[in-house]
């Protein structure tokens, strides 16, 4: 008996003294903790540092900020890679539920900008936070995966390749919206009101980047050639899979793929799947192309009474807008686009819409060199309207400036013509706008 009581004292002095250690070893991680996070605030990088590497080597789970703010000590103070290295993967190993998307894509930027890992490495790195949540990964970082998607897929699975497009651009869309939503109802009256729209336009330009790189990008595959007989094959299977269906549908619509018979049987099969605005809109495209006027004109108004927000509404008008031009209605085209402008007065897209359709018709708006160049003017006004109203399409818009720029009259052309510099001028033909002549 008194054996046994010994070992059980003996069991409760160790338990005793382990316990009484491990709460020592607490205790020294909460002081080198607050050592480091006051040295690194008042930014003491070289007393900050002993205790943070007392903090990776020994708490590796205490906080997350050991990782936040010591990743600066790494990367920015000590410059140190293989330091650098640690700081992620402890934090992920430790803190895996703290923002692991952006983690992840941060980690690949780390690791690209200094050369440290092979492209299959940094995708394998990007894939995971992909998966975990797109929204939250670096906007190039988006751009990069895609790419890897592209390349590693486009010859044996194009499908994934278009899925995975439509879900990194169905996600930019959102956030584009929302941050066109928030731009349209904020004036530039106050200081916080002007912060807000600078950030607000500096993340939509940033976006609209990516949106354009990505399109670049799924271009080069995304043909009506390669698109028709994979829809074809895989039809019957999704024939009732709105989702599917909606993607194939846009992408045959942006890519100019209407005039094939698929087309129109995916759209109605759209319709029949998912009866909604978007859906109604593109069938009264199909009806109009198969001359049913009045069916086109029933479902185009069915599209906007169900549609409640503006933005989309005037998305829709765009669409119409692009069919008309497709059958040759350029006055109606620009109507159309007029329209969805009173819908979302920053929709950019529709004023470069406009600024294309005077492009083709510089040759059939004019009698001679000068005439023809004034439609230049109308479409550069259109492009630069673009840019300043809508900063997702700034770098879009920009390019049709410069190229629009490039072709107004000169000096001389206008001298030639015998027009004063400076004066108005109305475009011929279908046109019809007024502008002002070039100065210089």
């Amino acid at each position: 008996m008194k054996k046994i009581t010994f070992l059980l004292a003996a069991m409760l002095l160790l338990a005793s003294a382990k316990t009484n250690a491990q709460d020592d070893a607490k205790r020294e991680c909460t002081i080198k903790y607050n050592l480091f996070k006051g040295d690194f605030q008042s930014k003491k990088y070289d007393e900050a540092y002993t205790n943070w590497i007392y903090l990776m080597d020994n708490c590796k789970d205490l906080s997350v900020n050991i990782y936040k703010r010591g990743s600066t000590l790494a990367e920015d103070v000590r410059k140190d890679p293989v330091l650098a290295k640690r700081v992620y993967e402890q934090r992920l190993q430790y803190f895996p539920n703290d923002n692991p998307a952006k983690l992840h894509s941060d980690y690949a930027t780390y690791l690209l900008d200094n050369k440290l890992a092979s492209n299959d490495e940094v995708f394998a790195i990007l894939e995971k936070g992909y998966n975990i949540d797109p929204t939250k990964m670096g906007v190039k970082n988006l751009y990069i995966y895609f790419q890897g998607v592209t390349d590693r897929n486009k010859d044996t699975d194009p499908q994934k390749v278009f899925d995975t497009y439509d879900d990194v651009l169905e996600s930019v869309s959102t956030k584009l919206e929302g941050y066109a939503a928030k731009l349209k109802d904020l004036s530039k009256d106050s200081v916080a009101n002007k912060k807000l729209i600078h950030a607000y336009s500096t993340n939509s330009r940033a976006l609209g980047t990516v949106e354009g790189g990505l399109d670049n990008i799924i271009s080069e595959i995304a043909t009506c050639e390669r698109l028709i007989p994979i829809y074809k094959r895989d039809f019957e299977a999704n024939k009732d899979d709105a989702v599917w269906l909606k993607r194939s549908v846009s992408r045959m619509f942006n890519k100019g793929c209407q005039e094939d018979p698929l087309y129109q049987e995916l759209v109605r099969a759209y319709a029949h799947a998912s009866p909604s605005p978007e859906a109604f809109s593109f069938l009264a495209t199909v009806l109009e192309d198969n001359g049913d006027n009045a069916g086109a004109n029933e479902m185009r108004e069915k599209s906007f009474n169900l549609e409640t927000d503006p933005l989309k509404k005037a998305k829709y008008k765009l669409k119409f807008a692009q069919s008309a031009k497709s059958r040759g209605q350029l006055s109606k085209a620009r109507s159309l686009a007029r329209e969805a402008l009173r819908f979302n007065p920053n929709y950019g897209k529709a004023y470069l819409f406009i600024a294309r359709l005077y492009q083709s018709s510089v040759n059939n708006c004019g009698d001679n060199e000068f005439e023809k160049r004034m439609v230049y003017v109308a479409a550069l006004n259109q492009a630069q309207r673009a840019a300043s109203v809508d900063p997702s399409i700034s770098a879009t818009a920009g390019s049709y400036i410069r190229s629009y720029r490039g072709n107004v009259p000169s000096s001389k052309v206008v001298f030639t013509a015998g027009v004063t510099p400076g004066s108005s001028y109305t475009i011929k033909c279908w046109i019809g706008e007024t502008v002002r002549v070039p100065s210089n």
